[in-house]
Parts: structure tokens; sequence; C-alpha cells
């Protein structure tokens, strides 16, 4: 006999008195290693605690002990009544048991079986009721025999009643695994929520609570309600929008919470609304959508759902109009519908499209303003003594801390926890530290946690994410902290451990109010600070050459300045830096320089220089130590390598620049960005480049040669060609990238015939296609020009993403051999217009992720429409 529940170890508190809550009767012949199966799994995936009978072997008359206690035990039951069900004399007891249950949620389920049929025991069931007379009128035993007519009445009893009940009928949906979210649904609504509703009311917060009691009560208008919940960061909105959902969710029809929104959004700019959008579009439908939607579908989704179900949603932490149109919509609620949004704005909520209609939702607001003393008290003791009073010898400290903290709750508790369990010295030190600044009260309580880290080495890096790298990509940021001597592996990890670092969509994200603090903190230091983020401090350091060899970081973007007249005309003479011998990050965007670039300090690592003006970088840039280069948007015309008679016509000739041999080095850049440089047209001198690891070039519009020495960086696994549609011999360079993991070819024409060709064969036996000037019908035979548009481009077996949007790629002609991409995992087809898919695509063995975008409105995949598929990997 196994027994199995689903979660390991379920506490008796997790279901509030009962061990389970589910117990699933079945007939293990009929749906053990089918849908019974896959109910258990979507139940113990959604942390549902259930019961299932691993054997179920009748082994006597009696039902198991251990049977009979799980049902007692569990708060529900999912009957699934199969064909087969009545014939088990165990499956009937299981039933008439759980029906005489008191307080016992019982949702049954018709397994290809029609309730009629339970309900007369007719078909099968009536087969196996009359199977069990003819046993019981075979019984010789006048006991038993009368034992077996109370069973089989009292069965019968049970198949009645339970035919009665609210169930599922499995033929009324297309997918299983609809009718299993649908019963999750069921039992998140009728038990978890019920059973959670003794969730711990928020102190201080009892006024709101019977505000938002009141407010559920009250008449809805036609076409919903909604609820602005305002307040400053941390003063508890979402604490008590989360209270809020957890009492009346099970109310409504269907119901979903999306946390954290301004957050996710800022994280991720392209695809964070889109996300939550589905998220939301996929809570309030009950069911998985085809991933890859535009926001505007899924807006329109939930504008159909909502208008059609009487839902509640809780929208937390709203910062923007195009949040609140693209989660809301523009059309009316089903009426009874509740909307709760929480944001900082005040105003924001009656801008959104929404509420501009005709026939709008009734909109209130109610703010959160923090707690009085007496509620500051409770909620500081109930986490730092875990009591509502405090210690003796503890009180007058404890009421400095609250006085500190001045009702704000996240301040209140994050100070608590750090207190509890600690002697009083330890207090006493943490009251020293407290300071009297009223402004930075709210920040200053977070700083336990940045005081907690265990080393030094962590506290440097959480303060150079907050004043340089906050929303940068992981990899990036983690590139150049590491070139700067901070250990990332356990460092990143312990920020996370302590709530001081999010990563999210592999970028490094962390909360407002802690990447105050760190700034807060770095200000505090030495003057002037070791960080310059401040792009009015550091214009001033720089204009005034007020520079120390204190300074390690620094950033400067003249359009960001108060002074609008510095934007174009902010002039910085190099000797400002010649000073800095230690400065490691150095970010000057859209400044005009004067003088020798050989006081830039050698110690650089990471050198971002947007709207560079100079034509070509100077040879005395020193950049032994340079790990990450970004020149995007300057007018260089070459990096690495010039040329001679550029004309097309008459050919060119390369001039490799000494990156090795000359004055400027770059052998340890592992990243370079040259993206939206409109005038390069050449790029080389990847000798000098052997730590390579990411290079980007996207827009570059005249871009028209690559060296075929960039096979000479053998750690290169990014590159970003997008939209460069002048490169010569493109699939002859997109060749040499040997161990290129992610790639992006948007908008580089490959799906166009190839402008010329040169049918002289390479030393590989391959044609060589390269873009040049558009050969008239004329110069070429039909044929050949029909041929042309078949030509194929390999690309390098060690891929693991490509982007191939907006390249004109059509079914008939995709130019791209996908044979050797068996580690092919996320494609882009975005753009491009694609019927239906091609075999290569298909027959790729390990992709996952497929995005495929069409602009054309007589393609299958519908007008505008993303389709996202998820293959399964070979086992």
């Amino acid at each position: 006999m196994a027994v199995v529940p689903s979660v390991e170890g379920s506490s008796s508190s997790s279901t509030n008195g009962y061990q389970f809550h589910v117990f699933i009767s079945f007939r293990g012949i009929d749906t053990r290693k089918s849908f019974t199966d896959h109910l258990y799994t979507s139940l113990k995936n959604a942390n549902i605690s259930t019961f299932l009978d691993e054997e179920e072997i009748e082994t006597g008359e009696e039902l198991k002990s251990e049977l009979v206690n799980a049902i007692k035990a569990s708060r529900a039951s999912v009957i699934v009544l199969s064909k087969n069900y009545a014939t088990s004399r165990w499956c009937l007891d299981e039933l008439a048991l759980i029906l005489e249950q008191p307080k016992h949620t019982v949702i049954p389920i018709f397994y290809h079986v029609e309730p009629t049929h339970v309900r007369n025991q007719t078909s099968s069931f009536g087969d196996a009721i009359d199977k069990h007379k003819k046993a019981m009128k075979a019984e010789t035993d006048a006991g038993k025999r009368s034992d077996w007519a109370q069973k089989i009445a009292r069965w019968i009893q049970a198949l009645e009643k339970v035919a009665g009940l609210k169930g599922e009928d499995v033929t009324d949906w297309q997918r299983e695994t609809e009718l299993i979210e649908r019963i999750i649904m069921r039992i998140n609504h009728k038990v978890l929520v019920p059973l959670g509703s003794a969730l711990r009311e928020p102190i201080g917060m009892k006024d709101s609570i019977e505000f938002f009691t009141l407010w559920f009560k009250n008449a809805s208008s036609d076409t919903g309600d909604i609820l602005t919940l305002l307040g400053m960061g941390g003063i508890g909105k979402t604490v008590l929008a989360k209270y809020i959902y957890g009492l009346h969710c099970y109310e409504f029809v269907t119901s979903s919470f999306i946390e954290d929104i301004s957050r996710k959004c800022a994280a991720d700019k392209w695809n964070g609304l889109c996300n939550l959008a589905a998220q939301l579009s996929k809570d309030i439908s009950n069911r998985s959508l085809i991933q890859g939607y535009g926001v505007s579908k899924y807006t329109s989704n939930i504008e159909n759902l909502v208008a059609s179900k009487k839902v509640f949603l809780v929208l937390d932490d709203i910062d923007s109009l195009d949040q609140l149109n693209a989660l809301l919509g523009s059309k009316p609620f089903h009426r009874g519908s509740k909307i709760i949004i929480t944001t900082r704005d005040a105003g924001l909520t009656e801008s959104c499209d929404l509420l501009k209609q005709l026939g709008k939702p009734k909109h209130e607001k109610h703010e959160l303003q923090g707690l009085e003393d007496s509620e500051s008290r409770e909620l500081f003791h109930s986490h730092a003594f875990r009591s509502k009073d405090a210690k003796a010898g503890y009180v007058e400290m404890s009421e400095k801390f609250v006085k500190y903290c001045r009702g704000h709750p996240s301040s209140l508790e994050v100070l608590g926890k750090d207190l509890y369990n600690k002697d009083v010295a330890f207090w006493e030190d943490r009251i020293k530290g407290l300071g009297s600044d009223i402004d930075s009260s709210i920040y200053k309580n977070l700083s336990t946690s940045f005081d907690s880290l265990p080393s030094y080495n962590d506290k440097e890096l959480f303060k150079y994410i907050a004043c340089f790298f906050v929303g940068a990509d992981r990899k990036f940021g983690e590139t150049i902290l590491e070139a700067c001597g901070i250990f990332i592996n356990s460092g990143i990890k312990n920020l996370m451990d302590k709530g001081l670092l999010y990563r999210y969509d592999d970028r490094l994200v962390m909360h407002q109010l802690l990447q105050d603090m760190g700034r807060s903190l770095v200000r505090k230091e030495s003057k002037p600070s070791r960080f310059l983020y401040c792009h009015e401090a550091s214009s001033k350091v720089l204009k005034r050459k007020m520079g120390t060899n204190n300074i390690l970081g620094l950033i400067l973007d003249t359009r960001k300045l108060k002074d609008k007249s510095l934007h174009e005309n902010f002039m910085m003479e190099t000797d400002a830096l010649s000073i800095m011998d230690d400065l490691r990050l150095l970010q000057l965007n859209y400044v005009r320089i004067n003088g020798s670039c050989k006081n830039f300090p050698k110690e650089l690592r990471w050198l971002c220089m947007h709207k560079f003006r100079l034509k070509s970088i100077p040879k005395k840039l020193k950049m032994e130590n340079l790990v990450a280069l970004d020149m995007s948007y300057t007018d260089i015309k070459s990096f690495g390598v010039s040329y001679k008679n550029p004309s097309r016509h008459q050919g060119t000739q390369e001039v490799t620049a000494s990156f090795s041999k000359g004055k400027m080095c770059l052998r340890s850049l592992k990243i370079l960005n040259l993206s939206y440089c409109h005038r390069l047209r050449s790029l080389g001198g990847f000798d000098g480049l052997p730590l390579l690891e990411s290079l980007s070039v996207a827009n570059c519009s005249c871009l028209v040669r690559i060296s075929d020495r960039i096979e000479a960086c053998p750690k290169l696994v990014f590159v970003d060609l997008s939209y460069c549609k002048m490169i010569e011999e493109l699939p002859r360079t997109i060749r040499m990238f040997n161990n290129v993991r992610t790639l992006f070819l948007d908008g580089c024409d490959l799906g166009e015939p190839p402008k010329t060709i040169n049918t002289k064969p390479s030393s590989s036996g391959i044609i060589s296609l390269f873009k040049a000037k558009k050969p008239s019908s004329s110069a070429f035979p039909q044929a050949i020009l029909s041929d042309m548009k078949f030509h194929t481009i390999s690309l390098p077996r060690s891929l693991v993403r490509l982007s191939l949007k907006d390249n004109n790629l059509s079914t008939e002609s995709f130019p791209m051999d996908f044979s050797s991409l068996s580690t092919l995992n996320e494609l882009h087809l975005d753009d491009n217009p694609i019927v239906s898919l091609p075999d290569c695509v298909e027959d790729l063995p390990m992709l996952e992720v497929l995005r495929w975008t069409s602009f054309e409105k007589k393609c299958r995949i519908g007008d505008g429409v993303t389709y996202h598929r998820r293959r399964r990997r070979p086992a």
C-alpha cells in the first residue's frame, strides 16, 4: 500500500485542521494512467494537498482504515465517476462515506458517463448494481446477506445524491487540461480561500478593511466599480490589497491579482507589460493562451472576458497610463465586477481610457496615511518581540524606533525583524545609527538589510549596482563588475537572499527605495563621492576640474542636465580626467571633448561615449584594461580597419590598424557596442581582441565589410547585426561566427535575392553571394534570378538563440540552412511574410520558443498576431 499526499510533510495548519485539502475517489482501471494522473499532478503543482490511493487493491470486504481516515481528514473530494466506477465495492463505500461527511465539498466528474445513468443506475451503473445484488443473493449466511442489502441500499442512495450535485461533464470540454484548470479553480474558491479566510488581519488597517467591506456590499454600477488605493511606497497598499483579495476573491466567477506591475515593466521595457497582460488574460479565462501576442491582442481578450463575467481584479503598483490602458482596456465591465488599483499617483486612474467612456465604472479613492502611535507599537512589537508588548528593559528603546519610523509599516517591520532576539547592546548600536533626518527615514530603515550583508565585497557590489547598473543586462553588469575586482557569484546570491536585488528577465533589478538608499550611502562616504552618478555633480567636477584619485565611477549625459544650454555645447577638457587615476567606469554621452586622449585614465574598465564626434578612435586612448566599450551613435567611419578607394564600383582595399602593434590596445575587451554608427563602413582589428565575447553593430546602415579575422575571437558568443543591410558577403560573414550562441540578424533583407551573383566558385566550392548593385532582368536569365531566391545561408551550429525579424523571408524562399542547429532553443521570425513554417524549422530538435508575427493579413496565423510555440525536448 502506497499512500501519496501531493505535498510532502503537509502540516495540519496548512489546511486549518485537515490533513488534506482533497481526496480523489476513482476507478483505477478506467483513469489511473490518464485523467486521474493528470488531475493529481496539476493539484500537486498548484500546492493543493491531495490524497491518492496508489494501489486500490480490494483485499477485504471492508474499506481500508487508511482510506476511511483520509476521507475524514480531507476538506473536499473529487469523485471521478467512470464507466466501471460502480463495479468496485470500495469506490461505492468511499462515495457513501464522502457524502456523509459534514461541511465536505464534493465535486463529481462525469467521465464519459451520463448523470442520469448514475442517478437511475442504468447502463454500466445498472449492470454493476445488478452484479452486486446477485452476489448478495448468492450469500448463504443470513447475517452477511443482510449486510449486503444494507450496503446496496446505501450505495444506491449515494449514487442518487451525487448525481444531483453540481459537477463537471468531461464531454463539455474540448480539452481535459481545461477541465482540470476549472476543477482547481473551484477548489481554490470553495476550499482554500474559505479555509484561508482566517488570514491575519494587517495591524492598523481596521478602518480601511471596514471601508472595503462596505464597498463590496454596496450595489455595483452596471459597469462595475473601481477603487484606487493610494499611498506612499511601503505604506501597506500591497499588504492590504492581498488581505482583501483573500477575503473576497471566492465571491466572483474569476479573479486575478497582478503584483508589482511598475517594477516588472521597468525591468523589461519591451515585453514586461505584454507579459503582464498575458498573465491577466490567462487568469480570468482560466486557461492557457498561446504566448507571443502583442499587448493590444491581450487587451482585446481582457475586454471581452470582463464584459461577459463577474470578475475581481487587483492591479498592484501601477505607475503609468500605458499599464492601466493595457490591463483594463476601454470597454465596460460586467455588472458586479470589482477592480482595485494600487498606485502612488493620485490622478493616474482618472486619466485612463476606461474612465473616459460614457458607460464608465463608478470610481472611488482610498488613501492610506500610515499608522497611529499605538498601532505602530503593536506592529513593531509583533516583529521585535513576537508579542504585543515590549520586554522589560526595552520599552524606552522601542519608543525611539517607533518614533523614528513615523507610522511607516515597512520600516517598522524591517527594523523589528532585524532586532528580534538581540541583546540590549545591539539595540543601542542600532539606535545610534538611526539619525534624525526626516526625509531619509523611509530609506534608512531598509539599511538594516544592507548592514547584515556578510562581507565588504557584497556591500561594494550593492553600491556599484545601485549607482550604475540598475536595469542593466545581467551579463553586461557582471562582466564589468568582475573586472573591477568584485566577486560576483556569491555576491549576487547574497544580495538576492537579503531582498536587496532581483534578477528579472536576466536583468539586475533593484527597488527604487533600495537604489536611493544605496546612493545615499555612497554620497555620505566622501566628498566628492567615489561614485558620481548624478549628472549635475559630474558636470561640475569636470567643468571645474575638481576630480580626485578617489573617484571610481562617473557618468554624464548632457541631455539630462537642467541647464538646457549645455545639452549640445558642454565642453570637457580631457585634463579634467588626468588626476582620476583609479577611475574604472566612465560614461560621457553627448559630451564635446577638447584635449589629448592620453589623459584618459588607464584603469578604465567601462567606457561609454555616445555621440563621440571624432571620425575614428584616437590611438592615444589608453584602453589596456578596458572590458566594455560603447561608442554607439558616433561618427566614426572605421574600427580596426580603414579603406582606400571606398567607391563600390572601384572596389575596396583593406588597411588593418595595429591594435596589437600600435599604441591602442584592447586585449582585455569583452563587450564592444558600435550600434547606430551610421557612418561606420569597416570593422576589423579582431586579432587585437582575443577576449571579445559580445559584438553589437545594430543599425550601422553604411557598414560594408566585417574582417575575416573575426574568426580570431574564439570567445565571441553574442553578435547583433540587425539592420546592417549593406554588408558584403553577409552569408560568408555569418559562417565565420564559429562559437556564437546568440545571433541577431533582424532587418538584413535575407529574403531578398542577392543583388549580384559571382558565379566563380570559392575555394570551398560554394558560390559566393553578396550584395552590390541590383541586376537587371536583361543581365541575367530569369531562371538564374529565380534560383537566386533559394540561395542557402549556413548558420553556426553553436547557436542557441537566433532572431530573423523583418527579413522579408517567405515560405517559398527561406534561405536558411538549419540542418546543423541541433542546440537552437529560441527562434524569432516576427514580421516576415511566412504563411506556413518551413520544414527546416519544424525539424529543429531542441526548439522551445518560436516567435512568429506576420504583417500580412492573408497569412493563416492572423493579422499582426505573434505565434509562440513550445515544444518538448526529446526524451
